[in-house]
Parts: C-alpha cells; structure tokens; sequence
C-alpha cells in the first residue's frame, strides 16, 4: 500500500506545479488537473483493493487455523480427540523422561450408558457425555490429558506419577465422580464407569501398544463385575482390580 502512494505522489506533485504555473495555459491547467485527480482516485482504489486483499488473506488465515484446531477436538465435549493426544503423548513422554517419572494411560468405558441411549434417547445422551466430560476435567489436574476416543469411550493420560497407586486412586476417584447422579431433562440418570490401566514405560512407549493394552485391561474390569480399575503388565497378565463403591 506504501509502495502504492510513493509511485504516484511525484506524479501527481510534479502536475499539481505545473497546473499552478503563472505560463500554464487555462486549458493546459484543467487537464493536468484532472489528470492528478484521477491519478489520486487510482491510488485510494489501488489502496482500497490491496488492504481488501490483505483482510482477505488474513480472514482466509485464521479460518485454516480454527479448522486445523476443530480438527483435533470432538466436536459434542469439547475434549481433546485421537489426533490431538498423539501429538501430546509425544511432549509428556519427553517430560517423564526427563523428571524419571512414570505416565498411566486410563482406558474409561461407561456402563450402562447404551440403555440410557436406548430408554432416552440419543439427544439425552449427549447431554450426559458432555457432563461426564467435565466431571473428567474436574477430577484430573492441569497436567493431565482428558479426550473423547469416541462414542462412550474416553482416555486419560494421567502425567508424573511415581507409583502405580497414584494411578490407582485417580481411577477410584473418577469411577467415584462418574458414578454419581445426573440430572438430564428432568430424569435422574446414572451411569458407572469401568477403567483399564497400562503403565508408561512399563507397558510400552507407543500409544498405539499402551491403548491396546488398556483396553484388554478394561475388558477384563467390565467382564468382573464393572466399577473397576484394572491394570495391565507387559505380558498381558492383569493385575487384581478392586471394586469400587
């Protein structure tokens, strides 16, 4: 837009002079003064359609970067989604390293949550995966990792931890906040929540390879009665899951 004012202003002052000359003709004066003037409306236009361009180009940018952010959360809680958690499992793997500390992937599962779809319908469910997602952001720290895997199904990647009990007892916690009333629509629902637990490193270091190991955990938890945090060792052996009230 500058470059835009500098090429024509030494024309249009050079036309603005001559116009004013004492020798110029009458004729001769109306003419390079309409001649400028037409020279600054070019200029204010060229201006006009550069800092269109311009406000176009950054409109056309923010628009990619809130699409490129939508794409890595879930669209109903507002979680985190798959694609958003591989790329801070990365960071939080470095960071355990680097303090020698221990992450533990939560595979969450809800529990009785298909007869709540089925009695209530689809919309009342939503509603209570979006509470079941704040109730996770309320219970995990700062540090930690919430996302929507999908249907009723969420990861935690629980961050610095130095024994397997801390797991243990944000899985307790958790079941504990899930389980407790919801009120949706005028009904009172509940829902309980079975969790599978794969140790970093331990299990693994692929998050591909822990998920799997945390979901076998998880199944063998709902296959036990439900309400459990079960984990699983790197041989697939399940560790006793306690019962949760």
């Amino acid at each position: 837009m500058v470059s835009v004012t500098l090429a024509v202003l030494p024309t249009v002052t050079a036309m603005l002079v001559h116009a004013a000359s004492d020798h110029a003709e009458r004729l001769h004066s109306e003419f390079f003064l309409l001649e400028a003037f037409l020279l600054i409306a070019v200029g204010l236009m060229s201006l006009q359609s550069a800092a269109h361009l311009y406000a176009s180009a950054v409109e056309h940018l923010s628009t990619k970067q809130d699409m490129a952010k939508l794409a890595k959360y879930d669209p109903l809680t507002g979680l985190p989604n798959r694609l958003l958690v591989r790329e801070a499992f990365q960071e939080l793997f470095s960071f355990s390293r680097r303090s020698q500390s221990q992450l533990a992937v939560h595979y969450l599962d809800l529990d009785g949550f298909k007869a709540i779809n089925d009695r209530y319908g689809h919309p009342a469910g939503d509603k209570l995966l979006v509470e079941v997602a704040q109730r996770l952001l309320s219970t995990v720290r700062a540090s930690d990792l919430a996302c929507r895997l999908g249907g009723d199904e969420f990861l935690i990647i629980q961050s610095d931890v130095r024994h397997r009990d801390q797991a243990e007892l944000l899985g307790r916690r958790i079941i504990r906040q899930i389980s407790e009333d919801y009120d949706i629509e005028g009904a009172t629902l509940r829902v309980t929540a079975s969790i599978g637990v794969a140790m970093v490193p331990e299990c693994g270091i692929e998050l591909d390879r822990l998920i799997e190991c945390a979901d076998a955990a998880l199944y063998q938890s709902k296959s036990r009665g439900k309400a459990q945090v079960l984990f699983c060792n790197p041989d697939d052996e399940l560790l006793t899951g306690r019962a949760v009230a």
